[in-house]
């Protein structure tokens, strides 16, 4: 029973909406906790038993079972401290965070690339102004190439290649974190 301290006037306890909301929240880690490959799951600070209860709930199919499943796995997730499973949702959000630098990069050297072809010669000065390391003759016979390969309908042999030589150009210049 939860009760009002005569003397303060808080609550004693968690009212049944907050424990409600911690439960889901747990059932909600076990999920993405379940959705991660092998190689995900040993990067992250995993008890060995929760791990077992992981594989277990990823090798079930069944919609139902699978559902109940997971209900079990985040019953054994309860029972861990709360050290524990704040480590692990900061290791997946550092990961979300990593993933999506890594999406923005892709996407700048996506926009230089095309930029690059539909412009020409006056976005590859600008690129190779704000990116002095970049061979500019190179550059432009993939531009060249890529163009021509479009407007033939050819397979993007050098469309592919320029987009692999800016990311390497692109990620060259970055600082390391």
């Amino acid at each position: 029973m939860r009760g009002i301290d005569e003397e303060t006037g808080d609550y004693l306890s968690p009212s049944r909406s907050q424990n409600r909301r911690e439960a889901l929240a747990i059932f909600d880690l076990g999920e993405r906790l379940v959705g991660l490959s092998e190689s995900q799951l040993a990067q992250l600070p995993i008890p060995e038993d929760m791990l077992g209860v992981i594989h277990d709930t990823q090798r079930i199919r069944a919609p139902i079972a699978r559902k109940r499943q997971l209900q079990f796995l985040a019953k054994h997730m309860r029972h861990e401290d709360e050290a524990t499973l704040e480590a692990i949702r900061a290791a997946l959000d550092h990961d979300k965070g990593q993933s999506a630098k890594e999406t923005a990069a892709l996407h700048r050297v996506e926009a230089w690339r095309e930029r690059l072809l539909a412009e020409g010669d006056a976005a590859l000065g600008e690129l190779v102004d704000a990116h002095p390391g970049i061979d500019r003759q190179h550059l432009r016979t993939l531009v060249r190439n890529a163009a021509a390969e479009r407007a033939k309908n050819k397979p993007p042999h050098a469309y592919r290649e320029l987009f692999r030589v800016l990311r390497e150009a692109l990620e060259a210049d970055e600082p390391s974190p």
